[in-house]
């Protein structure tokens, strides 16, 4: 039986995807959350 070494191209396929999945949440809430207007008051103070 053929043994597979190393990473194939549908666990990087997935990988990518859930990478991008979690970017997309981090900027939303981030965006959403107003916390660039917080950091944004902070660094004005």
């Amino acid at each position: 039986m053929k043994e597979n070494k190393g990473i194939t191209l549908i666990a990087l396929v997935i990988t990518i995807i859930v990478m991008l999945i979690l970017v997309v949440v981090t900027i939303r809430i981030s965006t959403k959350g107003g916390l660039f207007d917080y950091a944004g008051k902070a660094a004005r103070a």
